[in-house]
């Protein structure tokens, strides 16, 4: 069983950020970057199910610039087997991403995608389904629950009415969310072996021209000051008045 994991290296989720003064993208000055904090999440699930068999094999993949291969190396030091980095300065946009990932996907022959269902910075949820669909793979996505079987993966999937249970063929494409696990601490034992696993590096395989384009980064407007009413009937009048009832 091959599990391959893609991580991808955001800003600190934690971090504040600010647009820069002609609106072209983020200040990064200054700025700590970590792995996807799903994507974390993917890399733990992936270790616990080669915890449980020993025969799993697990693969994390990045996309960008060398900078990358720090994240690549924190998932290897969570328990990761060996890591690609697919070598680019181009910012790619999901379509990009997916496709992408299927000529590695193409390469590397895995059993199972299990990826974060979306990055902290774009929070676009969107990579994952166009890659099953560009591989023609069934997909789970939401998954707070995954167990592998036979040929098989069962994912109960967090929705708006409750949670579902499905069981897909593998190979197969599963996101994971929030609930799934909590990822562990990583330990220097597991920092010190990262640094004599492999870690692969290949070109991009198409080099694609972005489908979408952000035009413009800017700050949310500043939130207008709040107002204390003495009685039910004042709200109720204040609402109003505003037009929000």
């Amino acid at each position: 069983m091959k599990i391959l994991v893609p991580v991808k290296r955001v800003v600190d989720p934690y971090a504040k950020v600010r647009a820069l003064p002609d609106g072209s993208g983020i200040d990064t000055t200054g700025v700590r970057f970590d792995v996807n904090p799903f994507d974390e999440i993917a890399v733990e699930e992936a270790v616990r199910m080669r915890e449980r068999d020993p025969s799993v094999e697990i693969v994390v993949v990045s996309i960008g610039g060398p900078e990358c291969e720090e994240q690549l190396r924190k998932a290897l030091a969570i328990g990761a087997d060996s890591a690609i980095l697919v070598e680019t300065t181009q910012v790619l946009d999901s379509l990009g991403v997916a496709v992408e990932l299927a000529a590695v996907v193409e390469a590397t022959r895995p059993d199972l995608v299990l990826m974060g269902k979306q990055a902290s910075d774009d929070d676009c949820n969107q990579a994952a389904q166009m890659l099953a669909a560009k591989l023609g793979w069934p997909q789970a996505t939401f998954a707070s629950k995954i167990e592998l079987g036979a040929g098989k993966v069962t994912v109960t999937r967090e929705t708006d009415d409750g949670e579902e249970v499905l069981e897909l063929e593998l190979p197969a494409v599963v996101t994971a969310d929030l609930r799934l696990n909590d990822p562990r601490y990583v330990a220097l034992p597991g920092i010190i072996k990262a640094r004599s696993k492999p870690l692969e590096k290949r070109a991009v395989s198409v080099g694609q021209s972005p489908k979408t384009r952000t035009k413009l980064y800017s700050a949310p407007p500043a939130r207008a000051a709040g107002r204390k009413v003495a009685s039910v009937d004042e709200l109720y009048a204040a609402l109003k008045e505003k037009g929000a009832i």
